[in-house]
């Protein structure tokens, strides 16, 4: 299978975005709810909020881990921002015509373009199996992702 990957980089910025057919409420909920993200991501538990931790599960990674994630901003049904670690996360959501777009930021630390290479092709899989998820579609695979793309996002840098 070939596919085109579509994120960008921009400064220490990698971003990538997705459009559904579906309301913005409906996306929210896709990228919020537990019983949701666990058919994509992985289920979270804990109490959320900002300034809060949750324990996130990743299912598609080879032993399963949890790990924690903090919520630094929480804005429904538009704005979603976590940290874990090093990781800076964003999830933007805009709605227009009864489509919603999602855009998912990863702010970069370090060196501009660090580790891109790498988690270009991830990000792309995990959003690939969001659509997925909402579809009711079978979970991509993630050799079709890695290492193909990985051409494509050092180039970015």
């Amino acid at each position: 299978m070939s596919l085109t990957p579509t994120g960008r980089l921009f400064g220490n910025d990698l971003v990538l975005t997705r459009t559904f057919r579906a309301p913005v409420d409906d996306v929210w909920a896709s990228v919020t709810e537990s019983d949701r993200t666990a058919r994509w991501y992985g289920p979270w538990k804990g109490e959320p909020g900002p300034g809060r931790t949750i324990q996130v599960q990743m299912v598609q990674e080879e032993s399963q881990p949890w790990t924690d994630m903090t919520i630094d901003a929480c804005e429904p049904p538009r704005r979603l921002a976590l940290s874990a670690g090093e990781w800076r996360l964003e999830l933007e959501l805009t709605e227009r015509d009864g489509r919603t777009e999602l855009r998912f930021t990863q702010h970069l630390t370090g060196a501009e373009g660090a580790g891109v290479e790498d988690l270009g092709p991830g990000w792309e899989f995990y959003l690939d199996a969001l659509v997925a998820a909402r579809e009711d579609a079978p979970t991509p695979d993630f050799n079709d992702y890695y290492p193909s793309m990985k051409e494509y996002y050092e180039a970015q840098k």
